[in-house]
């Protein structure tokens, strides 16, 4: 600013403009534009204009004035960390301060400090729990009705879970703690999954500070795809012995070890989801070897030794009785000498899986020890659901031929008996031992059953609570979130950012902590997965199952013809259904059901097990051209990208290539289905991934000369996905062949990525190494058109 002398001339104020150097508030700098050019005589005190909390002075001149510091927000004095460890498919019976017979020392070493919960409760499936824990509230209450990868268009079930279900995360990072998402994240929906976002749903977006893991229901455990914060990792080659789980306990470790490095007296909130021991159950070799043979006494056997455990345990009453084999499974007795030599190994490598997992987590005991935050951190161990028995009666050595409708045989499994659990497979068990896995209780992850919805739950803070014991009052998943708010001293907002909360549906446990006996306070609690249904009411339980076979996706029962079941309060196993002699209590039971329904979006039912295929559909419902751009087109959903299984198209890729260039042009899906367009020595190849039966390669015969080139593929789809690929460079035929199998309903369960220039997590094809980045080379655009047959 200038000042105009007698002369005309504008000449500087000296003072204003040490004022603006120097940064000082605007209020300021205005009187001193008003200033003449003589020195102060003495300071003036002002008031400031951009700190309205500001308790101090503030004057011309430092020494006048007094500071007054901003207080960042700060925990409740003594509020504990929380760590919360989910497992993934973990039944009732599999652990072994629960009876399991899989060694897992670290999760019984905290059960030893603190409570097992024997009759505590998750929703049947991994989203929907995972967004009721992290909330607090029903999870068709937060509109997540069913699977992520499996939206409607309905409040239950659109997978958007609203601003006015602010998480525990969220709520726990604004009253001062640090916060940080481990492993899976599988609660977002496909169309939402991509380094594009929006990102309001994901991790950071629901509270985290920080967040390392993949995106999906599943990850390969050798050759993940995974994000950092809101970024895809770019895939690299791993180090020979690299393994997810142990990944997942180092970036634990991390995080506690530089939380209580930078901020000693800053409390954390940890959500650890390992993969871990949903399939595919890998693992490292050295613990699979040290199952061999563990389990040759087949489910039947094992079930009955794991019941007698249970009750020498405490964990399941004296006087309990073991139900009759769940449905459809067979007696180990009358399988062949090859069906038990094949589904014993299938056990071996789930036991393997967990007992791997068992020892990171052991690794995550000894940091919190060593900093000394054991005795003030709230543990958690909890899973998401039953036993999953989405194995089938075969099991697989491949899981996505499950989800596409082509189960294996025994022939095939054993063709994989020798490498089942390594890298060279991404297995699931048979079903029979699912049904083991939910000892005492009968049926399955997805049921309203207590199979598959009785869930282990272990406790421990050893500042609060002293010894072991055994609480039986009845608890949920939404109680997880109450709890932490109750231990910490902090009472959940109203608002958070300006949007008035929904109610908590949870209750907190913190009265059972000093009381085994104490009254229970969660009365009631509905259930629906699926059209499996089931209310809890003070003691009893009504429950109808409308799909017993998880594995079977093409056939339900009719609802019209659904069977409500009636379970007493003493009945801890539901063997004795009463709903006979106790119509008037049945009556009651689905008249609260009905209740609870219409207050929690539950309506309308829908058991279509084919929504996510058609929301792939309906994402891009009249679209027929696609147009992707190198090198950003990366880190796309599978489950979102262009509607290409089971549909003809044809993908034209504009390449300037140089001498020498090779890599992938453009890769969709992984180790279990998908397929490549890609470079190698000079020649143009496509492969596709038919769900690991086989991968079927198409080779130019001539390399591509340097120079820009149209480089494309046209498939044919004829029957089911199978069909004819023809190859095209510059618009010229130059190779063809039969692609007798595709993925029609996924590539993969959500972790594998569409990508232009490389082919990210696990490779397509076995004729190159993740990622197998382009170079030499430039992709101009890739252009994709569906075409009529």
């Amino acid at each position: 600013m200038t000042m105009t002398g007698k002369a005309g001339k504008k000449r500087a104020v000296p003072q204003l403009g040490r004022l603006l150097t120097s940064g000082a508030p605007l209020l300021l700098v205005m009187k001193a534009s008003c200033l003449t050019a003589q020195p102060v005589a003495s300071p003036v005190p002002i008031q400031p204009v951009h700190a309205p909390d500001f308790k101090g002075k503030i004057s011309i001149y430092a020494k006048d004035s007094v500071a007054d510091w901003p207080v960042p927000t700060k925990a409740p004095a003594n509020a504990p960390n929380v760590v919360i460890w989910v497992l993934d498919d973990v039944g009732f019976g599999q652990i072994g301060a629960l009876g399991g017979l899989a060694n897992t020392p670290n999760i019984d070493r905290v059960a030893g400090r603190g409570l097992i919960y024997n009759n505590f409760h998750a929703t049947s499936l991994c989203s929907p729990t995972r967004a009721a824990l992290l909330t607090g509230r029903n999870h068709h209450a937060v509109h997540i009705g069913s699977h992520a990868a499996a939206p409607a268009g309905f409040p239950g079930y659109d997978d958007i879970i609203p601003k006015s279900a602010a998480t525990t995360a969220k709520v726990l990072s604004g009253q001062g703690y640090s916060t940080m998402a481990i492993g899976k994240w599988d609660h977002t929906p496909a169309q939402f999954t991509s380094t594009a976002g929006p990102f309001d749903l994901w991790p950071l977006g629901q509270g985290f500070d920080h967040f390392y893991g993949f995106m999906g229901a599943d990850s390969d455990h050798f050759e993940p795809n995974l994000w950092q914060d809101n970024s895809l990792i770019p895939t690299r080659p791993h180090a020979k012995d690299y393994y997810l789980t142990t990944d997942l306990a180092d970036q634990a470790i991390n995080f506690i070890t530089g939380t209580k490095s930078s901020a000693p007296d800053k409390p954390f909130y940890l959500y650890w989801a390992t993969g871990a021991v949903h399939g595919p159950h890998q693992s490292t070799t050295s613990w699979r070897e040290m199952y061999k043979g563990k389990f040759d006494m087949g489910w039947d056997v094992a079930r009955e030794q794991i019941f007698a455990r249970q009750k020498r345990l405490g964990v399941v009453p004296r006087d309990a009785r073991l139900p009759p084999r769940s449905y459809k499974i067979p007696a180990w007795s009358s399988l062949s000498a090859d069906q038990k030599k094949m589904y014993a190994r299938q056990m071996e490598a789930f036991a393997a899986q967990l007992s791997q997992a068992d020892h990171e987590f052991g690794r995550m005991l000894d940091a919190l020890e060593r900093t000394g935050q054991l005795d003030n951190t709230l543990i958690f161990i909890v899973s998401d659901n039953g036993a999953s028995a989405e194995g089938g009666l075969e099991g697989l050595y491949r899981e996505m031929r499950f989800a596409n409708g082509q189960p294996t045989t025994l022939v095939d499994n054993l063709e994989y008996y020798d490498r089942w659990g390594g890298p060279a497979t991404t297995p699931h068990y048979h079903a029979g031992w699912a049904m083991a896995g939910n000892t005492p209780f009968r049926y399955f992850k997805q049921s309203s059953h207590e199979g598959g919805a009785r869930v282990p739950m272990i406790l421990s803070w050893p500042k609060a609570i002293k010894g072991r014991g055994v609480r039986s009052q009845y608890g949920h998943v939404v109680d997880i979130s109450p709890t932490i708010f109750e231990a910490a001293g902090i009472t959940p907002p109203v608002q958070v950012d300006g949007v008035s909360q929904q109610k908590i549906d949870g209750v907190a446990l913190n009265y059972s902590f000093v009381d085994p006996k104490a009254p229970e306070r969660h009365k009631i609690q509905y259930y629906e997965l699926w059209g499996n249904r089931g209310i809890y009411a003070h003691g009893w339980k009504a429950v109808v199952e409308h799909r017993a076979t998880p594995w079977d996706f093409q056939h339900n029962t009719p609802f019209k013809d659904d069977v409500w079941h009636l379970y007493g309060p003493n009945d801890f196993t539901e063997v004795k259904d009463v709903a006979a002699t106790n119509p008037a209590k049945l009556e009651e039971l689905k008249a609260l059901w009905h209740r609870e329904a219409l207050a929690n979006n539950v309506y309308p039912l829908d058991d279509n097990p084919s929504r996510g295929r058609l929301n792939n559909e309906r994402l891009w419902k009249g679209t027929t051209n696609f147009t992707y751009y190198g090198p950003g087109a990366h880190g796309m959903s599978d489950q979102a990208f262009a509607p290409l299984k089971g549909n003809s198209h044809r993908i034209d890729a504009v390449v300037d290539m140089k001498q020498g260039g090779q890599g992938v042009i453009m890769a969709v899906g992984g180790s279990e289905a998908g397929f490549s367009l890609y470079l190698k020595n000079g020649k143009l190849n496509y492969d596709v991934n038919g769900l690991s039966a086989d991968i079927y390669h198409i080779e130019s015969p001539q390399v591509v000369s340097p120079g820009k080139s149209t480089l494309s593929v046209e498939f044919r789809s004829t029957d089911r996905g199978s069909g004819t690929a023809h190859l095209y460079i510059n618009n010229h035929e130059v190779a063809s062949g039969n692609i007798p199998v595709t993925a029609i309903s996924a590539y993969s369960a959500g972790a594998e990525t569409a990508d232009v220039g490389r082919d990210n997590g696990s490779p397509v094809s076995n004729r190159y190494a993740a990622p197998y980045e382009l170079n030499n080379a430039t992709i101009e655009r890739v252009d994709i058109r569906l075409i009529d047959n």
